[in-house]
């Protein structure tokens, strides 16, 4: 009877909280009771919040691997950034190498031009001087040949004058006159009956003109035989005989 009295009693204490409030109660015990149970609702608390911070924790750290996985890839990229930046660098001070080059380069070109042009002022200035010379020498050599083919044409006319004369003393009676040919002339000739005059009329004359005349005459055989005649009268006549044409 008793062992089921503690059995019940024991039941009501661990199931019936009034119960055992009301034991405690009697006991004195009712008030240490509810703090214990206070201090275990508390302590319950606690852990789940220890769970919650542990949980918060666990996602803080993976937050905390993360932003570190992240924070190495900007350093890498950061590292990158600033090996680029140095080849960047590298190759501005070589543009600006170049550029200084090519500065310079364009200074001497500059300055080869301006001599250049110096150099093209000055030969335009000789050109000029020598452009006039020339003129000069132009109109002298045109006096010159003027004068020369004056005196030529007065040096021909006076010899047909003193020839014609001549030959009339001896006899030969004919008109004398230049004869034009393709690729032949010859200043003084005449013909009559068999007599054939061919002769040079020069202001000056050496041996040459006789070699000249010669091959005139070989020229007309060959050529024109028909202006030949028989007897063949050669004549040199000079306004200035040299020494060489006399002898």
């Amino acid at each position: 009877m008793l062992e089921s009295l503690k059995k019940e009693f024991l039941e009501l204490l661990e199931k019936d909280l009034e119960f055992r409030y009301t034991v405690a109660g009697y006991l004195g015990l009712s008030e240490i009771l509810r703090r214990l149970d206070k201090i275990a609702e508390e302590q319950l608390k606690l852990r789940e919040e220890q769970i919650t911070l542990r949980e918060e924790q666990v996602h803080l750290r993976k937050e905390q691997v993360r932003l570190a996985e992240e924070q190495i890839k900007l350093r890498e990229e950061q590292a990158r950034l600033v090996e680029e930046q140095i080849q960047i660098r590298k190759e501005q001070a070589r543009l600006v190498e170049e550029q200084i080059g090519l500065r310079k380069e364009q200074t001497a070109l500059r300055e080869e031009q301006i001599r250049l042009t110096e150099e093209q002022i000055k030969l335009r200035e000789d050109f000029n001087r020598m452009l006039l010379r020339i003129e000069r020498i132009d109109d002298r050599l045109g006096r010159v040949e003027r004068t020369l083919e004056k005196l030529t044409i007065d040096v021909e006319d006076e010899a047909k004058s003193v020839l014609k004369a001549r030959l009339r003393e001896l006899g030969v009676s004919l008109e004398l006159t230049s004869l034009i040919l393709p690729g032949l002339e010859i200043n003084i000739y005449g013909v009559s009956d068999d007599v054939c005059v061919i002769g040079e009329a020069t202001v000056r004359a050496g041996p040459k003109p006789i070699d000249e005349l010669l091959e005139k005459i070989e020229k007309l055989k060959i050529n024109y035989p028909n202006l030949l005649r028989r007897k063949v009268i050669l004549v040199i006549y000079a306004s200035l005989p040299m020494i060489e044409l006399i002898e």
